[in-house]
């Protein structure tokens, strides 16, 4: 009877998140499906989806898988030895440095975006300090390195807390005895400290990789709407063209990448636990 009522009053503190879920996640995704395997007339159809193999949006939804993995590749290269040095000092030092990387977190995402716009246009300060210096002046404004940038600012301290978080946890006794069994600096990094990180990089990469694939406001910024990735072209669906049902098949395109990569995350993540 005990449990009965332990298992009913914790069935009830759950319910506003229950419901917080339905509304905001189930309704919007059971909307999204509806409309994007829907035509006009409310018929079925996979038109919607099947319209992502036309040149113009394939080239899209390619373009944002290869800014997405380079975006995530160089979060990655700067994340994880950044980590270990976070990892090798003392608690009450590093507690102040990783604070420094989730301060830009508080600033308000559009406004960070826009302050690379500011520092990267062709008048911008970096030009101007360059000018002044006699150097040669940057003109990655409007390309696709200056999308990258962008997401690897915005993206980078997704990287780099997990990763952080999963070497912090690792036993030094475990490298300790490592060494003391003979292994070398290089030898225990690759058979010791990378496995056992190996959650915190994949949690990392799917925090990072995710929102790269999906964003539009950094293209629309960055890459001063010439350069469009999938999130711009399904955007514009929305807002501009007004077509829920393509913006909602392409949508659905989008989630189906996103959910083989989670996939192969897991099961990477599983083998390595075996």
């Amino acid at each position: 009877m005990k449990l009965f009522k332990t298992r009913k009053s914790a069935g009830l503190m759950a319910s506003p998140y229950i419901a917080w879920a339905i509304i905001f996640i189930v309704v919007p995704l059971c909307m999204v499906f509806y409309y994007g395997l829907t035509n006009s007339d409310g018929a079925f159809t996979l038109d919607n989806i099947a319209t992502i193999i036309k040149p113009g949006y394939l080239k899209a939804l390619k373009r944002s898988i290869i800014l997405a993995i380079i975006s995530t590749l160089v979060c990655f290269l700067l994340s994880y030895p950044l980590g270990m040095i976070l990892a090798s000092m003392k608690l009450k030092k590093n507690a102040y440095i990783v604070t420094l990387f989730i301060l830009p977190m508080w600033m308000n995402f559009l406004l960070r975006t826009l302050t690379w716009m500011t520092l990267l246009e062709g008048k911008g300060v970096i030009n101007t300090v360059l000018e002044f210096m006699h150097l040669p002046t940057l003109n990655i404004i409007n390309t696709n390195s200056a999308i990258v940038l962008g997401m690897v600012y915005n993206f980078l301290p997704f990287m780099i807390l997990p990763i952080y978080n999963a070497l912090n946890r690792i036993d030094e006794n475990v490298i300790n005895a490592a060494r003391d069994l003979g292994a070398g600096t290089v030898q225990t990094f690759l058979r010791i400290t990378l496995p056992l990180s190996m959650p915190g990089i994949l949690s990392g990469i799917t925090m990072v990789f995710i929102p790269a694939l999906t964003t539009f406001a950094i293209s629309t910024m960055l890459g001063g709407s010439k350069i469009l990735l999938i999130g711009n072209i399904i955007e514009q669906e929305f807002t501009q063209l007004y077509d829920w049902h393509l913006g909602s098949g392409l949508s659905i395109v989008l989630m189906i990448f996103i959910i083989l990569n989670m996939i192969i995350e897991n099961l990477s993540d599983n083998g390595g636990n075996n």
